[in-house]
């Protein structure tokens, strides 16, 4: 019985040091080891970061005016397009004259009116093919326009630019023009809101 008496106290001491372990630290939760918290303060991925990236620029060029991709047209000229459509259907290939007998002549298909005396081209025979006349052309007012209705203005300088109007006119860079001043173009109507028919590079369609 002494002996048992004697080993109580001696185990008390144990029991407070563990409910002073409990206090400390909370069951069931280990300890943040110095590796956890290493990886808490890392930085994101690459492709976090090129996302919240791409979201800033967006937010930051919202005030850009976006190009359109087709022209405001009004009604007439709506309509003087589908005729154009029309007379481009029903209108005959023009051949030249000995284009189908010298290579050189017909290479380049390049109109050239028959002139000989005893032309039958210009004489207009029936087997022969037909000649350009003033009653084939288009309308005079979409004449020259693109099949979507724009107004095709050539720019070869940003100055060029300052007169255009973006729910009308389009943009074609001239083909002197180089590399490095194309894309300063390209950025110049991409802010104005002006579209270009021949861009270098080229939009990305949103999925």
């Amino acid at each position: 019985m002494a002996d048992d008496e004697t080993k109580k106290p001696a185990a008390e001491p144990e029991v407070e040091k563990n409910a002073d372990a409990t206090d400390s630290e909370p069951s069931g939760a280990p300890a943040a080891t110095p590796k956890k918290q290493a990886q808490r303060t890392r930085a994101p991925p690459p492709k976090v970061r090129a996302k919240e990236a791409a979201g800033k620029k967006s937010i930051e060029e919202t005030d850009v005016p976006k190009a359109p991709h087709r022209p405001t047209l009004d009604p007439e000229t709506k309509r003087l397009l589908s005729v154009r459509d029309a007379i481009d259907d029903r209108r005959p290939v023009f051949g030249r004259q000995a284009a189908n007998r010298y290579w050189r002549i017909g290479r380049w298909g390049a109109w050239r009116r028959p002139r000989g005396l005893q032309s039958k081209q210009r004489r207009h025979y029936g087997y022969r093919a037909e000649l350009v006349s003033i009653g084939y052309s288009s309308p005079a007012l979409v004449r020259f326009r693109t099949p979507s209705g724009f107004v095709p203005i050539m720019v070869q300088t940003p100055r060029d630019l300052e007169g255009l109007n973006a729910q009308r006119d389009a943009a074609i860079i001239g083909r002197t023009v180089g590399t490095r001043r194309r894309l300063v173009l390209e950025e110049s109507a991409r802010k104005k809101g002006i579209h270009v028919l021949n861009p270098l590079l080229k939009e990305r369609e949103e999925e």
